[in-house]
C-alpha cells in the first residue's frame, strides 16, 4: 500500500517538483497548500525532493516579487488582488474564473514547511533572496492582518475568520521567527483570536475537518484541548467511507446536482460528501494525543475504501461507494503515507526522487 501511494505522487509531480492535486479534469492544478501536504512523506527522508517542493515554491513567489511587495503596503481590496492560491501547472496565475484567493492558511502552511524542513537539516534557503521572500511573507499576513482578516479558508469558499487559517500562520510564523524578524505582537494576536473560536471553526461552524490541522501538523492544541477538538470532529463529521467538511457541506452533496450550492445549510444535512483524507487525518491526530488504537482503526478504515491499492478518491457520495472524478487525490495519499508510517514505523524501501 505505501509504495503504491507513493507511486501516486510520483504520477502527480510536475517537472518542477511541484504538484497537481489529481488528474481529473477540474483538479488539474497547482495549489500551493496541495503541494505542501503532498510534500510531508518526504520530510523525514535522505532524498531531495521535500526541498525541491519548496524551492520551486519560492521561485513562484519570486515571480510575483512585484505583487508581493505591493502587497506588504497596500491592504487588497478584491479577492484577486491576494496572492493566488491556484495556479496553471506553468505556475501562473489563473484570471479567467472567479477564486476564493483569500486563503491566509496556505502562507501559513508554506511558512511551517520552510520551518519543519530546517528543522530536519534541509536546505531550504538556498539564497538571500529566498531569505527575503520569506520576510516579505510575514509582512504579507501582518498588512493583511491574518488574525482577524476573514478568508476563504481551506475550502475556498465563504469568507470568515476561521480558526484553522489562523492557526496556520501562528505555527508558520513560530516556524520561521529563527530565520526572520516575526514580531511577536502577530503571534500573540493569532493565538488570541483562536483560542477564543474554540472549540468552533467559525461564527457558523461549530465542527470542521480543517480543525484537524491544529492537532496535526500544526500541534497548537495539544492534551485535552486537542482532545476535545477530535472528539467533537468525530462526533459530528465521521461517517463510514471518510470525513464530512462540515454540516451542511453543499459541495458534491447528493443535493447538488438538482438544487445546486445556494440553499439553506441545513438542507443539505445528511448529504454531505465524505472526503477521505479525513479518515488518516484523524488517525495522526489520535497518534499525536497517544491513542494508537484508535489510529490503527482508522488506517485500516482508510485501505478498505482505497479504489486500488494506494489510490484514494477526493470523496464518496454521502452514504455510498460511488467515488467523484478527482481520483487519485494526491492529498489522501499523502495523509495515508504519514499515517501508515507513523504507526507502524516503517517507511517505503523506495520514494520518488
Amino acid at each position: 500500500m505505501l509504495q503504491e501511494s507513493y507511486k501516486v505522487l510520483d504520477r502527480l509531480r510536475l517537472p518542477g517538483d511541484v504538484y497537481i492535486a489529481s488528474p481529473s479534469h477540474d483538479y488539474k492544478y497547482v495549489w500551493i497548500r496541495d503541494c505542501v501536504y503532498m510534500s510531508y512523506p518526504y520530510l523525514n527522508k535522505a532524498d531531495v525532493c521535500y526541498e525541491k517542493t519548496y524551492h520551486r515554491l519560492l521561485d513562484l513567489f519570486l515571480m510575483y516579487e512585484w505583487k508581493i511587495n505591493i502587497l506588504c503596503e497596500h491592504k487588497p481590496t478584491w479577492e484577486w488582488e491576494y496572492i493566488h492560491a491556484r495556479y496553471t501547472t506553468d505556475l501562473l496565475e489563473i484570471h479567467t474564473q472567479n477564486w476564493g484567493h483569500v486563503q491566509h492558511d496556505m502562507i501559513g502552511a508554506f511558512l511551517f514547511g520552510i520551518g519543519m524542513g530546517l528543522k530536519f537539516g534541509k536546505p531550504m534557503l538556498r539564497s538571500d533572496r529566498d531569505r527575503i521572500i520569506v520576510q516579505k511573507l510575514v509582512r504579507y499576513l501582518d498588512n493583511v492582518q491574518y488574525w482577524c482578516d476573514p478568508d476563504n479558508g481551506m475550502w475556498e469558499e465563504n469568507r470568515e475568520v476561521h480558526a484553522s487559517s489562523v492557526g496556520a500562520c501562528v505555527a508558520g510564523l513560530k516556524a520561521v521567527e529563527g530565520i526572520v524578524d516575526v514580531p511577536e505582537r502577530m503571534i500573540t494576536l493569532g493565538l488570541d483570536s483562536v483560542f477564543g473560536l474554540f472549540p468552533q471553526e467559525s461564527a457558523t461552524k461549530r465542527a470542521d475537518l480543517s480543525l484537524l490541522s491544529l492537532v496535526y501538523p500544526y500541534r497548537l492544541y495539544t492534551g485535552l484541548l486537542g482532545e476535545m477538538i477530535v472528539a467533537n470532529v468525530e462526533k459530528l463529521l465521521l461517517r463510514e467511507r471518510g470525513v464530512i467538511r462540515y454540516e451542511g457541506d453543499s459541495y458534491y452533496s447528493t443535493l447538488e446536482s438538482m438544487h445546486g450550492r445556494s440553499l439553506a445549510p441545513e438542507l443539505y444535512y445528511g448529504t454531505e460528501a465524505e472526503w477521505t483524507f479525513g479518515l488518516p487525518w484523524l488517525a495522526l491526530c489520535y497518534m499525536e494525543l497517544g491513542y494508537p488504537e484508535k489510529a490503527f482503526e482508522l488506517v485500516a478504515r482508510t485501505e478498505a475504501v482505497m479504489t486500488e491499492p494506494g489510490v484514494l478518491p477526493e470523496l464518496f457520495y454521502s452514504g455510498t461507494a460511488t467515488p467523484n472524478a478527482n481520483t487519485p487525490l494526491g492529498w489522501s495519499s499523502a495523509m495515508y503515507i504519514l499515517a501508515k508510517e507513523r504507526m507502524t514505523g516503517v517507511s517505503a524501501s523506495s520514494v520518488g526522487a
